[in-house]
């Protein structure tokens, strides 16, 4: 390659350095223990709840007290009977099954068997739809 030019070779070392270690690898055992070795201050902290199984949420707070004294029942309202008996009625009376019945207000037949049986919470959505589609009042005064 003669006559390219001038050729210079540059010399200059190459370093190549590994890289700082993590904050996990410092905390190591075996960091701790070269710190140590070499007689480099080293401080400890013990965390709350470290090294337990229990989650924070565990623990028992200053309402437990007043929750355990709590005695109101607290429950859903169900569908009252006279409610229950009127859309059976009704829907006898217009000679439907509880399936042909949910399919007319776009329900699972699950919904008519639940009202009928007095399990459902009361929707008044849904009350209003079997009032159109049975063509009864069902709720408020007769």
């Amino acid at each position: 390659m003669s006559g390219v030019g001038p050729l210079s070779q540059d010399w200059e070392p190459v370093v190549l350095r590994k890289k700082a270690p993590t904050a996990a690898a410092r905390k190591d055992d075996k960091a701790v223990n070269a710190a140590r070795r070499a007689g480099a201050d080293i401080e400890t902290m013990k965390k709350h709840n470290a090294a337990t199984n229990k989650a924070a949420s565990s623990s028992t707070s200053l309402n437990t007290k007043r929750l355990d004294e709590d005695t109101e029942n607290l429950a859903h309202d169900r569908v009252p009977t006279e409610l229950k008996k009127a859309i059976m009625q009704a829907r006898m009376d217009k000679k439907l099954t509880q399936a042909q019945l949910a399919q007319i207000i776009n329900e699972k037949p699950q919904v008519i068997q639940e009202y009928e049986s007095g399990k459902a919470i009361p929707n008044q959505q849904i009350i209003g739809k079997l009032e159109r589609a049975l063509g009864a009042k069902l709720r408020g005064k007769k």
